[in-house]
């Protein structure tokens, strides 16, 4: 019998050369070098000396790029940074073929060692929400706060526009699916995805539509793209599943970390019934909740999700250690000797 598995992709150091994806102006993007994975990292110049640092993780199908509106916003505040995740935007796959979320977390972490950045702001939307979540849990040294845009938390109830991107981690339906729309358009695809995130669609510029469509062709040209969304969307579906110390909700409940919670109203992916949930589970959290907004609010309302932020550092700059460091130096490379996340072992994968 045929495998179903989306076909294995070739090692990164052979991945064939397509264009690098747009940096926005006052934004530098640079390759680290981590044992395992090589992350892009895309960064803006801090305002001044002694900023406090943010790291921002975005979600399935996204890049660093999802970030690019609300990173300007917040220039006198912190010192952004945002990373593509092994396997997207501009990052090669893992070598360890590792996509859950748990092997993504392990990603942030490994770089936040070895950069000496911690403790950081931490941003994450969505499948990164997930992500940084875990990593709040199982690492409170390395986050100053957390904000968590749409996180993709665990729901009994998944709302039917959720289901056709839940359906990617079955096996073989990357594979289906990339077969059905083969003759479909860069501008197409683009229409589609914008449909499904933006609570009203029109507020996307034309120019970033442009830009939209000019990164799925791109993106469209990498092997290891659809095998890429394939284990990443399986790795939420697996951690929905996983229960005790390591269930989704549990470790969101550990988190010592001052949290913003930001939902939209118009969420076709993540229902904005969960805000009410997730307010209840972190211990320390604020929501923000965006009627119109749908599942990226901070590309469709950077400014009030860039506010919320503010304030957030505000109310909890009267407890923060002002002797914090905000970066030690220490040579990116280096990094903790385990690899694990929350005592999960280090070679774990999500069976694909």
């Amino acid at each position: 019998m045929p495998s179903t598995e989306p076909p294995s992709v070739p090692p990164a150091n052979v991945l064939p050369k397509v264009a690098a994806i747009r940096g926005a102006d006052g934004e530098r993007l640079r390759s680290v070098h981590l044992p395992g994975m090589t992350l892009t990292v895309r960064s803006r110049r801090p305002a001044r000396e002694g900023l406090p640092p943010a790291l921002y993780v975005h979600g399935l199908g996204g890049s660093s790029q999802n970030w690019s509106a609300l990173m300007p916003l917040l220039d006198g505040v912190v010192h952004s940074e945002a990373l593509d995740l092994p396997g997207f935007g501009d990052s090669p796959p893992p070598d360890d073929g590792d996509y859950s979320i748990t092997g993504h977390a392990r990603a942030v972490v490994r770089y936040l060692d070895a950069s000496g950045r911690g403790p950081v702001h931490l941003v994450g939307n969505s499948l990164g929400g997930a992500v940084v979540t875990r990593v709040a849990a199982a690492r409170p040294d390395l986050v100053r706060t957390l904000t968590l845009v749409s996180p993709a938390l665990p729901e009994i109830r998944v709302q039917r526009s959720a289901v056709p991107t839940g359906l990617l981690a079955v096996p073989g339906v990357a594979a289906l699916f990339t077969r059905l729309t083969r003759e479909w358009t860069a501008e197409q695809r683009v229409r589609g995805v914008r449909a499904l995130c933006y609570g009203d669609p029109a507020r996307v510029s034309e120019e970033g539509f442009r830009n939209a469509v000019e990164e799925m062709e791109r993106r469209l040209q990498l092997p290891y793209f659809w095998d890429a969304m394939a284990r990443s969307a399986r790795g939420i579906v697996n951690a929905y599943t996983l229960g005790g110390q390591h269930a989704l909700w549990r470790q969101a409940e550990r988190v010592l970390a001052p949290t913003l919670l930001v939902y939209g109203g118009r969420d076709q992916l993540v229902a904005y019934r969960m805000a009410q949930r997730a307010a209840r589970a972190f211990r320390d959290s604020r929501l923000l909740t965006l009627p119109d907004a749908g599942h990226v609010a901070m590309m469709e309302y950077p400014e009030a999700v860039a506010t919320a932020f503010r304030e957030l550092l505000a109310d909890t700059a009267d407890t923060a250690d002002t002797t914090d460091s905000v970066g030690t130096g220490k040579p990116v490379g280096d990094e903790r000797t385990d690899g694990a996340v929350d005592g999960e072992p280090a070679n774990q994968t999500t069976g694909g």
